[in-house]
């Protein structure tokens, strides 16, 4: 890709609005940007994108298009438009956390129309999007790799490339399973530390000098557990059981047994039913502090409406 090419963008959510503002600022070339969200593109205008008023539009007008999308059938319908609107448009990198299989056949799909294709989902904070400095796993062959990773750079500090389509969801997935399992880890020990006398705040800065430090404590932990801070509209219970679910389709694709990830998923889908829908996920805590989870995944009296 060039300095000369159109950016497109279509997605201006928690993810998607800072990385367009980014890419709206630090671009040479135009930057066009597409969503439902009339506040949405109002924000990324002030970063200097342009909005266009259809899928159609931008495809006709950009050279390469970024989604960043709530998930999988929502890139495979953008995706589909793009292809049928026959523009301008050469390459789609999707920053979205979708199926592995899914990424597999949207490729397939795009190169019958002569459009590449790349899955690049992006890791760490909302914070770390408006730094510019997510972590983006990529899914692409070598030479469109070249071609993608300048842009790439707009947004993120760290970009790996994993292999052909469907690898950057695979470690998307492995990533998002490892933090959605520490966090309930963490929970469990924030509160069993607490109550056996301990300080929430001291437990914290003295695991952090020692080998159970993690990103999630440093963040979700600190962040959010610790002032007990769980705020609507962020990445919420239903959205993690989302990228739960597509753990669980590859490890059935693979043959792979993930008990311990599935004690993890019990807590998150309990979440909903316990003051925690569509607040930050990291408030699955208040489950350990009720005693919620005490049955083994539920409450006896859910157990009993299963």
């Amino acid at each position: 890709m060039s300095e000369t090419d159109t950016i497109g963008f279509i997605g201006l959510g928690v993810m998607g609005g800072p990385m367009c503002c980014n890419m709206a600022a630090k671009h040479p070339g135009e930057v066009l940007a597409f969503d439902l969200s009339e506040a949405a593109l109002a924000e990324v205008e002030t970063a200097g994108a342009r909005r266009v008023g259809s899928v159609e539009e931008l495809a006709a007008r950009a050279d390469i298009i970024f989604l960043s999308l709530p998930g999988g059938p929502q890139v495979e319908a953008v995706s589909a438009a793009i292809g049928a609107a026959m523009g301008r448009c050469a390459v789609v990198v999707d920053l979205s956390t979708t199926p592995v299989e899914l990424a597999r056949k949207v490729a397939a799909s795009l190169a019958g129309q002569g459009i590449e294709f790349a899955d690049a989902p992006v890791a760490r904070t909302r914070e770390a999007a408006r730094k510019g400095a997510l972590a983006i796993m990529v899914g692409a062959p070598a030479p469109l790799f070249a071609r993608i990773e300048p842009l790439l750079r707009y947004v993120a500090t760290d970009i790996t490339l994993g292999g052909e389509v469907g690898a950057g969801q695979v470690l998307k997935l492995v990533n998002n399973m490892l933090v959605f399992a520490n966090t309930v880890a963490l929970a469990e020990m924030m509160v069993l530390g607490e109550r056996a006398g301990v300080a929430p705040e001291t437990l914290l800065d003295a695991v952090s000098k020692g080998s159970g430090d993690s990103f999630v404590l440093r963040n979700h932990g600190r962040k959010a557990m610790l002032p007990r801070d769980f705020p609507d509209k962020a990445f919420s219970p239903e959205y993690v059981l989302k990228d739960i679910s597509y753990v669980f389709e590859l490890a059935a694709q693979t043959g792979v047994p993930l008990p311990a990830a599935e004690a993890a998923r019990s807590y998150y889908a309990a979440a909903p039913d316990h003051g925690l829908s569509g607040r930050y996920f990291p408030g699955v805590i208040e489950l350990v502090e009720k005693g919620v989870m005490k049955d083994g995944g539920g409450t006896r009296d859910e157990e009993a409406a299963a």
